[in-house]
């Protein structure tokens, strides 16, 4: 169900790109909107890991450096069938983790120095295995794609705000029209690029609980996550922080239209869904 959303909401995203770039620029001016956005993407897509690390100023660490972190990444890595991804460590005290890479090949799992604090190992396991499902479901793909077309939709207002609208026939695009698509189309784009990021969360928690083959760990984590975020700020850069298993700009509740506007579900749906696989088994 989690995949056929995601599928429904891709196509949402795509179909919002053909007809807004109808209406402002054409079918040209659609694929050059396009191009640009995948263009810009793919470089942050194969790039990710190392503009990633130094956004949250982590350090790769080794075996040797941290032992038990390392050996439990190893742990439970084989169990979800993965190779091994490389294992940073930053220095803030939020706790907090992610996990960027373009495949599993060239995977980075990081960890913050408050989380191995305050974590339990078994909430520790949870987290992790949240991270390393991200990897498995190749979720950095797919929002790097739905990161496409939103920004291909930006890129069409932005192109018809400075040039103005003009259709592939001699007749310019509807002035209503496109002052709307200008207004509503990068919103509803965004929307449906956040559902997409939470319904990946929500995939990842599914994923972890059955790697770690705890449910209710990943569930008390998030919890102690979330109420630890909230008293201790984190410095990042707004574009690496939905990344993480808990935003680190927006550690709250979120309720109502206001949770559209959120890259992560609220914990407590998602300490819902965990309790719920806990008591399927």
């Amino acid at each position: 169900m989690n995949n056929v959303k995601v599928f429904v909401l891709m196509a949402g995203l795509t179909g919002l790109v053909v007809a807004i770039g109808q209406a402002i620029g054409g079918g040209s001016g659609a694929i050059m909107a396009l191009i640009l956005s995948a263009g810009m993407n793919l470089f942050m897509y194969w790039g990710s890991s190392s503009m990633v690390l130094r956004s949250y100023n982590a350090q790769v660490v080794t075996a040797a450096q941290a032992p038990q972190l390392y050996g439990m990444v190893d742990r439970l890595r084989q169990r979800a069938g993965l190779p091994m991804p490389t294992v940073a460590i930053a220095p803030h005290d939020q706790p907090n983790a992610f996990a960027t890479g373009r495949n599993p090949e060239n995977s980075v799992v990081c960890v913050t120095e408050g989380l191995l604090r305050i974590m339990s190992q078994d909430e520790l396991e949870g987290v992790i295995a949240h991270e390393l499902a991200h990897i498995k479901n190749r979720d950095m793909l797919l929002q790097t794609m739905a990161a496409t077309m939103a920004g291909a939709i930006s890129n069409l207002a932005q192109m018809a705000f400075f040039f103005g609208g003009r259709g592939d026939d001699d007749e310019g695009a509807n002035p209503v029209v496109m002052i709307a698509m200008l207004i509503i189309g990068p919103i509803v784009a965004m929307v449906l690029q956040f559902a997409i990021s939470r319904q990946r969360e929500f995939k990842a928690d599914a994923v972890g609980a059955e790697i770690c083959g705890r449910p209710l760990s990943l569930a008390n984590a998030l919890v102690r996550l979330e109420n630890t975020a909230r008293r201790i700020p984190m410095t990042v850069s707004a574009n690496a922080a939905p990344l993480a298993i808990v935003n680190p700009l927006a550690a709250f509740s979120m309720r109502g239209m206001s949770k559209w506007f959120s890259t992560h579900p609220p914990t407590e749906e998602r300490v819902a869904a965990l309790q719920a696989i806990a008591v399927r088994g």
